[in-house]
């Protein structure tokens, strides 16, 4: 692939910061051969240029090594404004990557951007973004093309505020305990927390709400998490082989992710071929029906007795190296440094 100067997003407004940088450390060693143009997008939103070394982007040493900067709506010029003093240096921008996980950056608020500046940005679009972000609105499109999946209700804050009492009861008679409490729309599974009584569920709620004005409670799923990847574009979009998330602990919740040790991923999963097949053909119908670009990871629980049932999407999957995104993609015969050059070859043809 001919070299491109390719703008790096990353950090960002999200509670999901530190995974971005993370995930960013490692992009950034896949894209070696184009010149990269880093961009660190502070807790509050400021954008800097990155002029340190490369090896070194996690260090977080962004006001000694970074400049302010911001990417111009101008479809003319395209590109980035650098802003030194009173001047401000205009910096040519061939294609986005944003490596940009959760609200502001995953739910197509870069993506229209993007869109307004006519610069190429890996990963899907506005609409897809802003659809899979929402966990509800995702599983409404699931129900129509009639996917199995968990059983789910979905509670607005001002509902909550109103009668929480009569929520509480709501869950209880229809989902009953265990159950799983989320932001509406959030991922790295933050802000998320399992309640087996009433009490558990209203501090449940709480938490929830601290991340999103829209909570989805879940009916807990005796299961295995089972992962697949999505690669390219419409009825061209392929599907990886599957992976297995093997928690330690309760759920694979942020700790077990990416604090505490003894958690594994199993990639390819071990479950029959029929099995594997049902969950690549049901996560291509969602993607597709979202009009999915890029790439995403659709993630199922596989019960006792065979059952696959959705569980949700990210559009931004994690690219740390515990990551499942590119394991799949490895297992599946695509290694890393070519999955990368795919992604961007993918949103530059789009």
């Amino acid at each position: 692939m001919n070299q491109k100067n390719v703008l790096l997003l990353f950090g960002g407004c999200s509670p999901e910061h530190d995974i971005s940088v993370a995930s960013a450390t490692s992009v950034v060693s896949a894209l070696s051969h184009h010149m990269v143009i880093p961009v660190y997008i502070t807790r509050e939103g400021k954008w800097l240029m990155y002029d340190g070394k490369l090896d070194n982007l996690q260090s977080l040493d962004w006001e000694k090594f970074g400049t302010p900067a911001i990417l111009s709506p101008d479809r003319v010029n395209r590109g980035l404004l650098r802003i030194v003093g009173d001047k401000a240096k205009y910096i040519p921008v061939d294609i986005v990557v944003p490596i940009l996980h959760g609200p502001n950056g995953e739910d197509g608020t870069i993506q229209g951007l993007c869109e307004l500046a006519g610069i190429p940005y890996v990963g899907c679009g506005v609409m897809a973004s802003a659809v899979a972000m929402d966990k509800a609105t995702t599983r409404l499109i699931a129900k129509a093309l009639k996917i199995p999946q968990t059983d789910f209700l979905v509670f607005a804050a001002d509902e909550l505020q109103e009668n929480k009492g009569a929520a509480m009861t709501k869950v209880g008679r229809k989902l009953g305990y265990p159950c799983f409490v989320k932001p509406n729309a959030g991922g790295s599974s933050i802000g998320i927390s399992k309640a087996t009584n009433r009490k558990e569920l209203s501090a449940a709620i709480e938490e929830a709400l601290k991340y999103c004005s829209k909570i989805t409670v879940e009916k807990c799923v005796v299961g295995r998490e089972i992962e697949v990847g999505i690669l390219g574009v419409g009825m061209a979009a392929k599907a990886s082989v599957t992976g297995e998330i093997i928690a330690n602990g309760e759920f694979y919740d942020f700790d077990a992710k990416y604090t505490k040790p003894g958690s594994k991923t199993i990639t390819p999963a071990d479950i029959p071929e029929e099995t594997q097949q049902k969950i690549q053909e049901y996560a291509l119908q969602i993607f597709r029906a979202i009009d999915g670009k890029g790439l995403s990871r659709v993630d199922f629980f596989v019960t006792e007795d065979g059952r696959v049932l959705f569980n949700e999407m990210n559009t931004v999957p994690g690219f740390t190296h515990i990551s499942m995104y590119a394991k799949m993609w490895e297992a599946s015969g695509v290694p890393w440094q070519d999955l990368i050059d795919i992604l961007i070859a993918i949103a530059i043809e789009a």
